[in-house]
């Protein structure tokens, strides 16, 4: 799929990937989504299912925190407070501890919250103000919300292949 250019493109995007991942995801049994065994975010690490829709739902809710603080004309510290673009791995870690508590189910429903809340937020977005007005340096908002959604949703299918495949389920 091309990179999105218009909100309907994102939207799409966004629904598709999320659906084919949620597809990989429920074929998953829960006893297996605790194990530590694709790989990691960061190098030479290894992370369970659990933690990579922990990693999903923390860069979702970073998406509808910029867009609540740029909304209201805030700061906003990108990617988040206290990490720098170099040190995605270390922010990834934080999202692992964050949503550690919560179980495979418990996660899902959070991924689907979080998508819908984007989801409302490009609903409430014109055309222009998600693809023409830069948002972030010379980023649009419409790029920003698909770099940290429809992306890591296809490339977390594809992890989760991947790992299927090595453990032929």
């Amino acid at each position: 799929m091309a990179i999105p250019s218009n909100k309907e493109e994102l939207v799409n995007d966004i629904v598709v990937n999320y659906q084919r991942l949620m597809n990989e995801l429920h074929q998953i049994s829960i006893d297996d989504t605790t194990n530590k065994e694709l790989q990691g975010h960061s190098k030479n690490t290894l992370i369970s299912i659990n933690n990579l829709v922990a990693y999903l739902i923390g860069w979702g809710q970073l998406v509808i925190t910029w867009h609540e603080k740029k909304s209201k004309q805030l700061h906003v510290d990108f990617p988040a407070t206290g990490y720098r673009w170099n040190e995605l791995g270390q922010l990834a870690q934080k999202f692992y501890k964050y949503y550690e508590h919560l179980e495979f189910n418990a996660l899902l429903n959070e991924l689907d919250i979080t998508t819908n809340q984007i989801l409302n937020i490009i609903e409430s977005k014109s055309n222009h103000e998600l693809y023409v007005v830069p948002w972030y340096g010379q980023w649009t908002l419409g790029r920003m919300i698909q770099l940290n959604t429809a992306s890591p949703f296809k490339n977390a299918r594809s992890r989760i292949r991947k790992w299927k495949k090595f453990k032929q389920l």
